[in-house]
């Protein structure tokens, strides 16, 4: 019998405890910016359709953070679990 690693037996987990985790932690860092910046430079709101989505606007700038945090998330996620599966491997032997 094959073991799977850790991180091929918890994938899904992974993305989606990884992007909610994540993003939670980029909406708070938009609502610090925009609490400390106010809109500042952006000139569009953006909140509809796809301007939601373009860095320009200030929505689209906070979704896009809330994106990139949700992925180093996940890529935190997978450096710790491959690590503790080394620990774990080394312990057994």
């Amino acid at each position: 019998m094959i073991n799977k690693s850790l991180v091929s037996r918890s994938f899904w987990l992974i993305i989606v405890s990884g992007m909610l985790t994540g993003m939670g932690n980029g909406s708070v860092f938009g609502a610090a910016m925009m609490c400390m910046l106010g809109r500042g430079q952006f000139d569009n709101w953006g909140g509809n359709g796809a301007l939601a989505y373009m860095p320009s606007t200030f929505t689209g700038f906070i979704d896009w953070a809330m994106i990139v945090f949700g992925v180093a998330f996940i890529g935190i996620l997978v450096v710790g679990l491959n690590r503790h599966e080394a620990l774990e491997n080394s312990a057994a032997k």
